[in-house]
């Protein structure tokens, strides 16, 4: 069962995102929000702060990730309204999705081993831009579900991914605890009133993800961090300049 469940039938462009009406009033106005960058983080918003990183360190870089395997499906659920706020979350059309480099790329072997079972993975969400995470926490002020916007999360670090594994053969989800998004104690790692296939099938992803270097979150079982967060900046850059930057760099 989902705990929450919204309809937000008014939205606007705020920050370059599709943000629902009151959500985007609580940021703004005095007294009742803390606004974008009103949490204590230094995100990084520009696209030169962001290359000037790289250059420092080419792991701070931000891969897209069919350009590692386009194989890899999206369904990128906060780009429609096929998530817990009810509401895209992302402008109209995103089709793109990031990770830091080394996460990145151990995805990628993940993903070259499931393709040995004829299996594959399907990404739900993986970078986040901070605003949205703001958003989020404006409206469910819980951490066991949404991260806490002062602390930034591993989405907008670009070092978390919520994802599952499909059958390559019919595109089909393996059948999981829950849907993705669900807010729920069946979709924690220790429920254990599940069905001898869907433990199975939780146990595929989770030792295949832990196998090259994920670390998993513990009430939702499609949610993996990749270690030592410290060490990534959170960022605050929209899907089209990532986009815009990786096609530079290459």
């Amino acid at each position: 069962m989902q705990i929450y469940r919204y309809k937000l039938p008014i939205t606007i462009h705020f920050h370059g995102l599709l943000m629902p009406y009151f959500i985007m009033c609580s940021l703004l106005a005095s007294g009742q929000g803390k606004g974008i960058h009103g949490y204590g983080v230094n995100a990084v918003s520009t696209p030169e702060a962001y290359l000037n990183a790289i250059s420092a360190d080419s792991n701070m870089e931000m891969i897209e990730l069919h350009d590692l395997d386009p194989r890899i499906v999206y369904e990128l659920g906060y780009a429609s309204k096929a998530n817990f706020m009810g509401q895209p979350m992302y402008p109209k059309g995103t089709r793109q999705t990031f990770l830091r480099k080394p996460a990145a790329l151990a995805l990628l072997q993940v993903q070259r081993e499931l393709n040995q079972r004829g299996l594959g993975l399907k990404i739900w969400d993986a970078y986040r831009p901070y605003a949205v995470t703001v958003a989020f926490w404006e409206l469910v002020h819980d951490d066991r579900y949404v991260a806490d916007p002062s602390k930034g999360s591993g989405h907008n670090r670009g070092i978390a991914a919520d994802l599952t594994i499909i059958d390559l053969a019919t595109g089909k989800e393996l059948t999981m605890p829950t849907h993705w998004d669900a807010f729920s104690d069946s979709a924690h790692h220790d429920f254990m009133a599940l069905t001898p296939e869907i433990l199975g099938n939780r146990e595929l992803l989770k030792s295949t993800m832990e196998k090259y270097g994920f670390k998993l979150f513990q009430t939702e079982w499609w949610h993996y961090n990749w270690p030592e967060p410290e060490k990534f900046d959170v960022l605050d850059l929209s899907f089209k300049t990532l986009g815009k930057l990786t096609k530079q760099k290459h």
